[in-house]
Formats: C-alpha cells, sequence, structure tokens
C-alpha cells in the first residue's frame, strides 16, 4: 500500500486519537495505531479495549490495505517535521516506508487484522446533540464525578435523555453537580453512565467544533459521531444513585454574593486552612459573609469579610475550600446564588446569570463539620 498525506493534518489527528491509548497496555498491539486504506480514504484507529476512536484523513492513493504502526514511534517523528506531504510505502512484509524531503525513515509493522474491532451497536437509539452544548455539559459535570474504584458507578457522568430535557448528572458523594438542557430532546427516555477518558477525549475535541454529534446507544456502548470523528466506548455498567432525594427541596437561608470577589476569597482564605480538611467556615449575619479558616497545629488563621446579600437567619457553616473553588470555577455567571437550610445540610449553589436559554446549572456541596 501507499500513500501521500500532510504532515501536520496526519499529526494533528493522531495526537487526538493518542489520547486513547494506555500507557501500559496488556496487549503490545494496542500500543499502535490501525491504519486502514481505501483509496483516498485513511481511517486511523486507536484503543484500549474499552475505548475506540477514529478519524479519517485525506490522502491521495489508488491502493488499499490494513496495517498497524507504533504509536509512540510515528508521533515522536511527525512532531520533528515542518509541514510537507509525507509518502508512507509498504516494503515487504513487516515495514513501511515513511520519504520526507528531508529523507528516509522505515519503521516496523504489523497485521491490521490483529487489532480488535470496534464493537458494533445492536438496535441503538439515537440523539443528536450541538458540539457545543456537549462540550459545556462534559465540562461542567465532569471535575464533580468521583475517582472511587470501589464504586465505578460515581466515577463517571449520569446521562438522562427524556422527550422534555437532557440531563447530566456527576457526584463523588461530597459534591453533585446536576447539568439540564431544555433546548435539546430526545424521542425516547433512555438512561446511561459513560466513562471519564471518553468523555475528556470528547471535551479536548468538542471545543472547537461546531457540528451536532450523533449519540447512538444501548444498555451496554455508546457511539459519538461528529466531523470526521467516531468514538465507541463502553458504558459503566450498574444503577445510579438516586441523585434527586440527596438535594434538599427546603431551603430558607438565601446568600447573593459576586462569584469572582467569593472565589478570590475563598483561593485566599483557604491557604491557612487545614492541609488535611481544607475546611473554611461561612459566617452569614445581615449584609455581611465573614469567610474564615484556620490550621491549629501551625497557628496559620486568615478572615475575610465580603458585602453580600442574606436572606435568612444567621448562621455559620463549614465547607471543603476544595470543592467550593472548583463549583465557582466552573461557572460562568457574576452573580450566585448559595441557598442552605441548617449546618449540617448540604448547601446548592446556582448561578443567577451568564446562562443560555434552556440551561440549568445546580450544584451541591457537602458540609464539614466545625469544631467551634
Amino acid at each position: 500500500m501507499k500513500f501521500i498525506v500532510s504532515s501536520s493534518q496526519l499529526l494533528k489527528q493522531l495526537q487526538v486519537l493518542g489520547g486513547v491509548i494506555n500507557s501500559n497496555n496488556t496487549l503490545p498491539i494496542l500500543d499502535n495505531f490501525l491504519f486502514e486504506l481505501s483509496k483516498n480514504e485513511l481511517k486511523i484507529s486507536a484503543s484500549d479495549l474499552e475505548t475506540t476512536m477514529s478519524a479519517v484523513v485525506e490522502v491521495e492513493s489508488d491502493s488499499k490495505g490494513s496495517i498497524a504502526v507504533s504509536a509512540r514511534l510515528l508521533l515522536d517523528t511527525l512532531k520533528t517535521f515542518p509541514d510537507q506531504p509525507l509518502t508512507f510505502k509498504t516494503e515487504g512484509e513487516s515495514a513501511i516506508e515513511i520519504s520526507s524531503d528531508q529523507g528516509k525513515y522505515d519503521m516496523a509493522f504489523f497485521s491490521g487484522e490483529e487489532f480488535p474491532k470496534a464493537v458494533s451497536l445492536a438496535a441503538p437509539s439515537t440523539t443528536v446533540i450541538p458540539s457545543a452544548i456537549l462540550a459545556n455539559a462534559i465540562s461542567k459535570t465532569i471535575f464533580a464525578a468521583g475517582n472511587d474504584d470501589l464504586r465505578p458507578v460515581m466515577s463517571g457522568v449520569f446521562f438522562q435523555f427524556s422527550p422534555e430535557s437532557l440531563t447530566f448528572v456527576a457526584t463523588d458523594a461530597h459534591k453533585l453537580v446536576k447539568y439540564t438542557r431544555t433546548d435539546v430532546t430526545a424521542n425516547e427516555s433512555a438512561e446511561f453512565i459513560m466513562p471519564k477518558k471518553p468523555l475528556n477525549l470528547l471535551k479536548g475535541i468538542l471545543s472547537g467544533s461546531e457540528s451536532d454529534v450523533s449519540i447512538e446507544y444501548n444498555n451496554s456502548n455508546a457511539k459519538f459521531t461528529f466531523d470526521n470523528f467516531v468514538l465507541v466506548c463502553r458504558l459503566i455498567d450498574g444503577k445510579y444513585p438516586n441523585y434527586e432525594a440527596v438535594i434538599p427541596k427546603e431551603n430558607p437561608n438565601k446568600l447573593t454574593v459576586d462569584r469572582a470577589s467569593f472565589l478570590n476569597s475563598v483561593r485566599r482564605v483557604s491557604i491557612f486552612s487545614s492541609k488535611t480538611t481544607h475546611q473554611i467556615r461561612l459566617k452569614m449575619a445581615g449584609t455581611e459573609l465573614n469567610i474564615s479558616a484556620e490550621d491549629l497545629d501551625y497557628a496559620n488563621k486568615a478572615d475575610e469579610r465580603l458585602s453580600c446579600d442574606y436572606q435568612g437567619d444567621d448562621m455559620q457553616i463549614g465547607f471543603n475550600s476544595r470543592f467550593l473553588s472548583e463549583m465557582l470555577n466552573n461557572l460562568n455567571a457574576n452573580d450566585v446564588l448559595i441557598e442552605m437550610s441548617l449546618p449540617n445540610r448540604a448547601g446548592i449553589l446556582t448561578p443567577i446569570d451568564g446562562t443560555d436559554e434552556g440551561e440549568q446549572v445546580t450544584m451541591l456541596v457537602m458540609p464539614v463539620m466545625l469544631n467551634s
């Protein structure tokens, strides 16, 4: 087989696909990219058995064939070339020769037959989402997903599709994010749990895309198709916890505060908090919010005042500053509303402005017990 391709175009696609490949694979063939050539189309795939992703690149060729080439070697070589056409040509049964303006390079290849085939989905349901909305849904939720291997269902993002809306939820039992779009809907109700790795890959590519993403899914797999990419992944098996049950409904104490000022205060004050609990204390009274932290082991402490709009009983509540910072950082609003009921009940964070038509974001953060 022989084809001519632009070095920069090939590198761009391979760098995206390289994100699928694990550093320590059980099967040596998974350290390779699969090249499937069919005349002017070169389909490149990468897989870790759970997730398989492919991209199509236009090339000049009139031959066909399929081979697997070392991902690391090819990426390292392509990174060093200025933009130019490269000629790939198989030599004999085991080597492929790359010719550039500078010289020739020989690389071993394996038969494409050895490469695991991507799963084909039997009787899938399909939903189409604009790429900007999906990218936003992933970035607003993925940071809240857990890392606990003992609770695999919480290590992914829960997709809940219905004819009324699309909802995306992530939680690690300390924080929870529910992101809903009522301006995009599905034909029928469905729910599944997506693992983090394919979502991070999607987030990276979708941010620059303007096309629609077609999502096909059944009970065990999901397939995302957009632009010239196709990503197929295995879903997380299990039942997602009933997240609605943990969102407190009655929250009489309402705090409205400028997001940027609040975030900066939390970041500054948290430097002085205990390195094990990252605990900061919020004290609300009238139009004043007092944010404080102290680390008794090192006699460090900090205290800041912010003006705010607070309606409710005077109260003190403790939060993990890292969770609070993450949440505030993931909102685009100028002002945020924090609703609370008691110092031992979760606080609910919602943006007051900065959301699109049909977009709703609810963030929940569990309190930490204050040592009075």
